[in-house]
């Protein structure tokens, strides 16, 4: 549905080429500070137009909050907020009115609803994760009082790949760069092949990597609603998402048990929490529910389904048509997916600390 959580929820509304994209946000504590210059930030690390190595499209994406604000604080009444849309070259799409491009939502919109927007794909485009920033940063400020914070960065451009061990790397240098990568020598490996993909007329996929600091003991539950399940339907949400592990993921598959368990310590130095485990190779969830180390999860994206080359497809009878897009594309989504992951999260984070009734 349209939609995301159980006490914080989202619900979105909106097309790549209509109006706005917007939402409510429903079950926000009441007297939370509502920094607007923090959300409009946050979008901003979202919107195209950064830099040459994403869309050259140029939105504003400002954000309006419409209600359940007031003197700066959060009511505890619904918040409307719309980001309108601006810059929109519907005429680029014309060619794709009857023509199904490939590895896009078009077949299938088409095939269960009977129609379809082709401009720039309607509600099926990322510009619709416009909502999803709005939301989690919202999420953002309620954590921040909770002690909790997200952070997330690009590990992997096609074949250039970071430590797996997040530790390794100075995640405050994320934001200096275009991929948003904490290694500036392997960021600026990055920027390049993404350079060289695009003008090619191509694109490249990668990985995110999301490390969560600061949650408690306790979030998720045991069964159907385990953390991690949660996060992974989350960010498996996310357009253009393939693949998600937490912790050491798949690698503990080839690992034996000896070599990857977390053994627990008694730690009377560690604040407010004295058992602590050495290792923590299960990525901060045991059972489905929080441990109180760090949790971290990788997710993977596949490569933007539009190209700037022929490409071979099928029309709306099913006839053989070749296929050339026009329009402003990202030749990879990762630089501006990092908010969009780190948004899915702290919605997941923060509706679990609602559920445990541990907030404020």
């Amino acid at each position: 549905m349209n939609t995301f959580g159980k006490l914080f929820t989202l619900t979105t509304f909106g097309e790549s080429h209509g109006a706005a994209i917007g939402g409510v946000v429903d079950g926000m504590p009441a007297g939370i500070d509502i920094d607007l210059g923090f959300i409009q930030q946050e979008l901003n690390r979202r919107r195209p137009g950064q830099s040459k190595i994403t869309t050259s499209r140029q939105e504003p994406d400002q954000v309006e909050l419409l209600s359940g604000v007031f003197e700066g604080k959060s009511t505890g009444c619904p918040i409307g907020f719309i980001v309108r849309n601006e810059n929109q070259h519907s005429g680029d799409y014309d060619n794709l009115r009857s023509v199904f491009r490939p590895s896009h939502a078009d077949f299938t919109y088409q095939s269960k609803y009977g129609l379809r927007d082709h401009r720039g794909g309607g509600r099926s485009s990322a510009r619709i994760t416009i909502s999803r920033v709005v939301g989690g940063a919202l999420a953002k400020l309620a954590l921040q009082k909770l002690g909790v914070s997200i952070h997330a960065y690009t590990s992997q451009v096609g074949p250039i790949v970071l430590d797996r061990d997040y530790r390794r790397y100075d995640l405050s240098l994320t934001e200096q760069n275009a991929v948003r990568c904490p290694d500036p020598e392997k960021a600026a490996l990055m920027e390049q092949l993404i350079s060289e993909v695009k003008s090619e007329g191509d694109t490249i996929g990668g990985v995110i990597t999301c490390v969560v600091k600061g949650c408690p003991v306790g979030l998720g539950e045991p069964e159907f609603d385990k953390l991690h399940a949660v996060l992974g339907s989350a960010m498996l949400s996310i357009n253009a998402v393939k693949g998600f592990e937490f912790g050491d993921g798949f690698d503990i598959a080839a690992r034996r048990g000896s070599e990857v368990n977390d053994l627990f310590v008694c730690n009377d130095d560690h604040p407010g929490r004295r058992i602590t485990t050495v290792t923590n190779h299960s990525g901060g969830i045991q059972g489905g529910i929080s441990n109180g180390e760090d949790i971290y999860f990788r997710v993977a994206f596949k490569p933007v389904a539009t190209l700037l080359r022929p490409q071979e497809t099928v029309d709306l009878q099913g006839r053989p048509a070749t296929l050339t897009a026009r329009g402003r594309h990202d030749p990879c989504v990762l630089p501006r997916a990092v908010p969009v992951v780190e948004a899915m999260a702290a919605m997941v984070v923060f509706d679990q600390f609602l559920s445990m009734n541990r907030v404020f």
